[in-house]
């Protein structure tokens, strides 16, 4: 069987430039960045900005498991049908970062027959979004550094600079360091450490923004500290937000690609939904509302990270809503949050299957919190079996949604075509979109309202050191402003441990912290951690390049 990267490096590419045409884009608008790759230009907006949006399908998820979900490949399988459909159409998605490409999971552009292209590209440096976030992220910390060392004009205390530096990569020895050592001439010594590039606030800002103008608001509100006599600090302050500004110019126009069927995809943005709030840009989805009839986009991890953040930050900023959600499952990881151990999964379990089911089950329950229509799509294996996918529709039923079985790993647009079918229909449906909280309410009663709505918790206990910040942050004013919760991905409570429906529980919040620019307060839970590390075996030992460019191991 072929692997991805080789059933990537056998796609009969178009020239963006034609993928282009199919939405009506003329090539003057386009910045190439080589035959397959391409930048929107605003022109573009401006020219589509006042025309009516299409319809927008956002996909989710189950709580991922290590036997898979398959997310992004459902994402682009359903993309592709609905073209084969005659649907104008196009995806919205993130970018890939090169943590976990490198760390456990490889490359993240869809999988099998259904994924975007040029797929080495996307995983690798791309058009250079992330390393003008990293650039941008660190030009900032040099500058206070600096500041400290020219004479501290602001009175800023090195105890309490909160802005840390970023890396797209895994790196465990990078959490907490120690800079400015080795005598005067080489700065203020002080503790800080490194965030992977995904968790940078500056990340959430372009993925947040709707223009350079606001982008370059959003950078000046940046906090990154307080002063000795307890006075936040601003970006602005450091006389340096035109500068972060400038580095910003290319990477804030949305990318466009296509996927193996030359169906059009806008690539931009990526922060992982564990530790930020998981949405393409506000500008990709923007772009592409006004440009296609239907838009398919995604949010990272399960629907209570990604999803929960798309629909209370991202649409709450952006001003759209989605007209449908699509959850993705597997009857192998089901079989998981039932109990089974990955080396099991292939053996027919119709008890352990029913007792996973209540993950999904939540996950379901929850969208319709949200006043959402619901198709369900079972990424299919071949050793599932015709017994567990009749239970699995059984379930759905009872909950009043439609199941589908998708087969886009194997067959691309083909496969997924019941599944467009059903999605056309949940469209239609009616639509009592509302968001799970009040942004008036307080710090605290908007993370209740998530732990318990979304992940069933009992409550929140919170650690002495997030509870200060709370005060600091109401006394500040920081009151009208979302939250975004960083927890684990592998569980609905912050114990990554408690696979299923876990119940009688309450989450901890360990820190929290605000981030001005992007407009929401960060809440972390459980051990958390803003900087991943590499696995015993990273992906990157089985990855390699020969003398003709020929790339294997990458996915």
């Amino acid at each position: 069987m072929k692997s991805d990267v080789e059933i990537a490096q056998e796609a009969q590419m178009k020239p963006i430039v034609e993928v282009a045409e199919q939405l009506a884009i003329p090539a003057d608008e386009l910045e190439l960045y080589g035959k397959y790759k391409a930048k929107l230009s605003l022109d573009t907006w401006r020219r589509v900005q006042d025309r009516p949006n299409g319809k927008l399908v956002l996909v989710s998820a189950i709580n991922p498991t290590p036997a898979g979900e398959g997310k992004t490949t459902t994402t682009v399988g359903l993309g592709d049908a609905l073209n084969r459909m005659g649907k104008k159409i196009i995806m919205a998605l993130r970018e890939p970062s090169l943590g976990p490409c490198f760390g456990v999971k490889g490359g993240a552009a869809g999988g099998g027959y259904a994924q975007v292209v040029p797929m080495e590209d996307i995983n690798l440096h791309f058009t250079g979004d992330f390393h003008a976030i990293t650039s941008a992220h660190n030009l900032l910390a040099a500058v206070i550094d600096n500041h400290l060392q020219q004479g501290n004009e602001l009175g800023i205390d090195p105890r309490r600079i909160t802005w840390r530096r970023v890396v797209d990569l895994n790196d465990r020895a990078l959490r907490f360091v120690m800079c400015g050592m080795g005598g005067k001439i080489n700065g203020v010594p002080r503790e800080t450490g490194f965030d992977i590039t995904v968790a940078s606030e500056m990340m959430a800002i372009l993925c947040l923004a709707n223009d350079l103008d606001d982008m370059k608001r959003r950078l000046g509100k940046i906090f990154i500290g307080y002063t000795y006599d307890n006075r936040p600090v601003t970006g602005d302050e450091l006389k340096v937000t035109g500068a972060l500004t400038l580095l910003f110019k290319d990477a804030i126009k949305p990318n466009l690609v296509q996927t193996l069927e030359n169906t059009p995809a806008i690539i931009h943005g990526g922060p992982f939904a564990n530790i930020a709030h998981g949405c393409n840009s506000v500008m990709a989805t923007k772009f592409a509302l006004k440009l296609a009839d239907i838009v398919v986009t995604e949010a990272g991890f399960g629907a209570d990270l990604g999803a929960e953040k798309f629909l209370d930050i991202k649409c709450r900023f952006a001003g759209f809503k989605p007209d449908a959600v699509v959850l993705v499952a597997t009857v192998r990881a089901l079989k998981m949050h039932g109990g089974v151990a990955k080396t099991d999964l292939t053996a027919e379990n119709l008890d352990a299957l029913k007792a996973g089911m209540t993950n999904l089950t939540k996950h379901i329950e929850n969208m319709h919190k949200f006043g959402l229509p619901v198709v369900v799509a079972i990424n299919a294996f071949p050793t599932d079996t015709q017994a567990e996918l009749a239970c699995v529709e059984e379930c759905c039923k009872e909950l009043g949604v439609d199941v589908v079985l998708s087969e886009v790993w194997a067959k691309g647009g083909e496969g997924g075509l019941k599944l467009a079918e059903k999605v056309l229909e949940a469209v239609e449906k009616p639509n009592n979109f509302h968001f799970m909280y009040d942004t008036n309410a307080s710090i605290k009663d908007k993370i209740a309202a998530i732990a318990k709505e979304i992940y069933g918790a009992d409550g929140v206990n919170y650690s002495p050191a997030a509870d200060k910040t709370i005060k600091e942050l109401e006394a500040m004013g920081f009151v009208d402003t979302p939250i975004c919760m960083a927890k684990t991905q592998y569980s609905l409570s912050d114990d990554m441990t408690k696979l299923g429906r876990p119940s009688g529980f309450k989450i901890t919040v360990s820190e929290v912290r605000i981030a001005a620019g992007a407009g929401f307060i960060v809440a972390l839970t459980g051990n958390i951690m803003t900087m991943p590390g590499l696995p015993k075996r990273p992906a990157a030992e089985r990855m390699d390049i020969d003398n003709n460019g020929k790339i294997t191991g990458l996915f």
